[in-house]
């Protein structure tokens, strides 16, 4: 009896043996095709720096080389503040922006941020401002192919924020760091194949559609907010709902519903709002969790107005009824 039970769980194991590997050579097909796909995107080209205001290099008397140091100095502190605040570049590329982690767990597979500086390996040493566009912007290589940019959270990024950011990273001491490509797991494969994971410039609706040239005014508006939150759509999604984080972390919880709504952010105050964002505290005094425990120091590197705009934004939503797991 012992030998038949131990032949037939034998035989079960080599059928989901074959199975697993079955499923798994048809998802590693599958994405293949699917990054093996190219896109076409507009070719657009800024400034880097952004010039002075040519009225106030005449009314200061500066000559071409003092307005093009005064404009690279001031790009630079903005960028400086973007990267601290408002987009989370080095949480991908490294504190340092030699390079870092997105993601590194099985199954999911080792999503890597390349160097950024002009050491070398750096990846963007050549880059043109259509480079940059494409794949800060749009999540897309110089060969047409989409990478793992998460630039649905940056496509809303205007120009001149763009050559902020670039002017404050060539600023930077160059770091010698070659970082291999990333590599999907057999979870994110099949994620892919099933298209529950999908490349950023596959979900970006337009890749012809015009940037802003420059940010709107910083005011406590919901408008300005709108443009400050663009960068939250990657987790919590296009209506701010929340739910979960495709091709983050497997240990992330999904994302909260930052909606008005009874189970998003009804009844929050705007000092319990600034309070999440710089001190990672829900309103009964509990710790978020990852990734939004993260955000801290970004919350904290905000500028009262940035707060209180995203905060303006936010209670502009339209309610949506959604109950999730808080983060």
């Amino acid at each position: 009896m012992i030998k038949k039970l131990l032949k037939i769980t034998g035989v079960l194991v080599l059928i989901l043996v074959f199975a697993a590997a079955g499923v798994y050579v048809w998802a590693s097909i599958a994405t293949n095709r699917v990054l093996a796909q190219t896109f076409e995107t507009h070719l657009v080209d800024f400034p880097i720096p952004f010039p002075i205001d040519p009225a106030e290099v005449s009314a200061k008397g500066l000559t071409e080389d003092g307005a093009r140091q005064l404009a690279h100095t001031r790009a630079v502190e903005r960028g400086q503040h973007l990267v601290a605040a408002r987009y989370t570049c080095t949480a991908c590329h490294g504190a340092n922006f030699g390079g870092g982690v997105m993601v590194d767990a099985f199954p999911i597979g080792s999503l890597l941020g390349p160097n950024l500086t002009l050491g070398k390996g750096s990846r963007t040493a050549d880059f043109t401002p259509r480079d940059w566009d494409r794949i800060v912007r749009h999540s897309v290589l110089r060969d047409g192919h989409g990478a793992v940019m998460p630039s649905e959270d940056f496509q809303r990024m205007s120009d001149q924020e763009l050559s902020d950011i670039v002017s404050y990273i060539r600023s930077l001491p160059p770091v010698d760091n070659t970082v291999p490509k990333s590599r999907l797991g057999p979870l994110a494969k099949v994620l892919v194949a099933t298209g529950k994971m999908r490349l950023s410039a596959s979900v970006i609706a337009s890749h012809t559609a015009p940037h802003l040239v420059r940010p709107p005014e910083e005011a406590a508006s919901a408008e300005f907010g709108k443009h400050l939150a663009s960068v939250c759509i990657g987790c919590h999604g296009p209506d701010f709902s929340g739910g979960p984080i495709t091709g983050g972390d497997p240990s992330w919880p999904p994302a909260r519903n930052l909606t008005p709504d009874v189970t998003g952010l009804k009844g929050w105050t705007y000092d319990q709002f600034a309070n999440a964002l710089t001190n990672g505290q829900r309103p009964d005094g509990t710790a978020l969790r990852a990734p939004m425990s993260q955000m801290s120091a970004y919350g904290k590197s905000m500028k009262d107005v940035e707060r209180r705009a995203l905060w303006a934004y936010v209670q502009s939503l339209p309610p949506v009824s959604k109950a999730i797991q808080m983060p």
